[in-house]
């Protein structure tokens, strides 16, 4: 899967499945100040990384560094994948 894919995927599925905004979660959205994912979301986000993406997410790697924002989560996962 082509990163442009991996984004609008994972921007649909945060959409649709996991956000608890109003508003649409966009790449660069701050998604723990917004309040738009929990850490229930966090979790089913992980989950659907590993899943589609094909990478293993390391507990310890689940931090605002890596999950604040859905750029920061493809920028993972191309860490992840090299």
């Amino acid at each position: 899967m082509t990163a442009p894919e991996l984004q609008n995927q994972l921007l649909d599925f945060i959409n649709t499945e996991v956000s608890l905004a109003d508003e649409t979660v966009l790449a660069g959205t701050d998604l723990m100040m917004t309040g738009a994912v929990d850490s229930l979301g966090v979790m089913r986000i992980t989950q659907w990384l590993e899943d589609e993406a094909g990478i293993r997410v390391d507990p310890t790697d689940v931090t605002l560094d890596n999950f604040q924002t859905v750029d920061k989560m493809l920028a993972y996962c191309q860490s992840k994948t090299g």
